[in-house]
């Protein structure tokens, strides 16, 4: 089979499964590893070039590990180093004794369980982050503490493949290994030299003389240059790829590079997902499937524990502690290059490497079923029942009181705060909580609506009231406690739209901001200079149009109960305006009014 058809199979299949995969809300890793399975040489044989495939695919995890140093400056990295090397150090180091202990018992010498103990700590650097990007969660707690777990494992790679002779035969491979360590050592000083003293002036200069797609090429030859002075030495070409994002994460061009890269990184990402479905040995699984099973789902649990025993003691509440567990859970593509190094040093037999690795493939096919359901089905079942264990409030009460600490909740802050005002900021979302006081911002988590969180936060003695949460549900509960209960607490509050508007004055709260209102007026207002108007027909015509839509928003809020009467009190609105314009003789751009203004439901 020539390249072309190959990358037709590959293609077609991909384009075929993953949008199926996709509906039915179990991700597009298990469709591209559905793939695999389906065309490689266990399933209908139409591409049987598994080794080939999985060298080139792997690149896909070397551009992904730049792109993920590019997003982590030096300054930023050096924040992360104790979720880094104190979380990550804790899984690698306590889940490989935890199974080498167990492959001691199970009858292993110490060699082979200490080697499969190393293989089986790692996780898919690729499955875990396309399954977080896929479900919105890089940014949640358990999200950016998995990213520093896989980053420790990629750089614990090192270590582990430098050591691994060691277990084999005596002196001369322990020499082999240290002067792996040697190698390895030497190669990042090298990456990181190269990345200061060539490779910058380098960009530099392509940028300046040379087109887009020179400087492309230029990203590409960095990535792949600093892959393979790791490859050469015998370690991870993921870790050189990382260590030269980090080293240009603060640079002029990271932006740039990141754009050039991201459309490759996909795509063979998706290959390499590929690749690892097609070398899966399902004959060995046909013949052994209760072992294979066995052994996978074993291997994710006791994960599992570990994970989340130790995010536990790291401080995570609960529900984070068991999604990171869940991410982290199954077995990794660098299993794979160190079962195959034991192998070749004698310290695993052929058997059991097969076994181990169709074992770990089974774990990463698992891993997205794993997840789906549980966010379907435990996430759900868990948020039903559990009642969250909000902060108490330890300080005096303050003269604002701040709902919701979202973007309107830290831009009023930031204000307050610098004009001298003291004020109490409550916010329901742990995940936002705990992103806010990485910053160092004194914030408490709790349901702003609950009337015991409010008197503990003084609101009987506040000023003012500011609601500024995000979501309209709770909005509105929360203004509705605090009407009841604090009639004379005046409230300022965000709206996202002329509904929640409605509902807010319904309650009695009478200083409501629309939130796109006025961004949307200064959008209008630069279009219409933008197209030849004059400042002060601009000015006239802005201003009109506020004062206009204020007062049909009064008008409106009088029949909003009434579906038929707002919308016929919305179309007159729009011929009153036209009307409106043309009496005030806006100017040139009387007659585009004429022709722009249409009737639009509430927004």
């Amino acid at each position: 089979m020539t390249v072309l058809e190959q990358a037709v199979v590959f293609l077609a299949t991909a384009v075929l499964l993953v949008p199926l995969f996709r509906r039915w809300r179990l991700g597009a890793v298990l469709g591209y590893l559905a793939a695999g399975m389906l065309i490689g040489p266990h399933g209908l044989s139409l591409a049987g070039e598994v080794e080939s495939t999985m060298d080139f695919a792997e690149f896909g995890v070397v551009l992904l590990l730049f792109i993920i140093g590019l997003e982590l400056q030096p300054a930023r990295l050096w924040v992360l180093r104790r979720p880094v090397f104190g979380l990550g150090g804790a899984q690698v180091a306590l889940t490989t004794a935890v199974l080498t202990a167990t492959g001691i018992a199970a009858g292993w010498s110490w060699q082979p369980a200490l080697a499969i103990g190393f293989g089986l700590a790692m996780s898919s650097t690729a499955l875990v982050i396309s399954s977080l990007a896929e479900r919105g969660r890089l940014a949640a707690r358990h999200g950016r503490e998995a990213i520093a777990v896989l980053l420790f494992q990629d750089m614990s790679v090192i270590p582990m493949l430098a050591l691994l002779p060691l277990l084999g035969d005596g002196v001369r491979s322990a020499g082999e290994g240290w002067a792996a360590a040697g190698k390895g050592m030497a190669a990042i000083a090298v990456v990181i030299v190269g990345s200061r003293l060539v490779v910058r002036p380098l960009l530099k200069a392509v940028a300046r003389h040379g087109g887009r797609e020179v400087f492309t090429a230029a990203a590409l030859l960095l990535v792949v240059a600093a892959a393979l002075a790791m490859e050469r030495i015998g370690l991870s070409m993921s870790l050189g790829a990382f260590l030269a994002g980090v080293l240009l994460a603060d640079s002029e061009f990271r932006h740039e590079l990141e754009a050039d890269i991201e459309p490759f990184k996909g795509l063979l990402l998706g290959l390499f997902f590929i690749a690892v479905g097609m070398s899966a040995n399902l004959s060995l699984l046909a013949s052994e499937p209760f072992t294979l099973f066995g052994i996978a789902l074993a291997l994710m649990a006791l994960k599992f524990g570990v994970v989340f025993a130790i995010a536990r003691a790291a401080g995570s509440p609960g529900p984070a502690a068991q999604l990171l567990a869940m991410a982290l859970a199954q077995g990794g593509e660098f299993a794979f290059v160190l079962f195959v190094a034991a192998q070749n040093l004698g310290i695993l037999g052929r058997i059991d490497t097969d076994r181990l690795v169709m074992a770990v493939t089974l774990s990463m096919l698992a891993a997205p079923l794993a997840m789906a359901f549980h966010e379907r089905a435990i996430e759900r079942w868990m948020s039903a029942r559990a009642q969250p264990e909000y902060d108490t409030i330890d300080e005096p009460g303050n003269p604002v009181i701040i709902a919701g600490y979202g973007r309107v909740g830290q831009i009023v802050s930031r204000l307050l705060r610098m004009a001298g005002a003291r004020f109490t900021a409550l916010e329901s979302s742990y995940q936002q909580v705990d992103f806010v006081r990485r910053f160092g911002s004194k914030i408490y988590y709790g349901d702003a609506s609950r009337l015991e969180l409010l008197q503990a936060a003084k609101a009987q003695e506040a000023k003012l009231f500011i609601l500024a949460i995000d979501d309209v549900e709770a909005s509105v509960k929360t203004a509705a406690v605090v009407r009841k209960h604090f009639p004379e607490l005046p409230i300022i509050a965000r709206a996202r739209n002329r509904v929640h508007y409605f509902r807010l004055r319904d309650l009695g709260v009478r200083t409501i901001f629309r939130e796109t209102f006025p961004a949307s007026l200064d959008m209008g207002k630069l279009a219409l200079l933008k197209l030849g108007m004059g400042s002060a027909a601009t000015e006239r015509a802005v201003s009109l149009f506020r004062a206009f839509d204020e007062e049909q928003l009064a008008v409106q809020y009088e029949v909003h109960h009434d579906e038929a009467q707002l919308i016929q009190t919305s179309k007159e609105a729009a011929e009153q305006l036209r009307e409106l314009f043309e009496a005030d003789a806006v100017g040139p751009l009387a007659g585009l009014a004429d022709k722009t203004v249409r009737t639009a439901p509430p927004h």
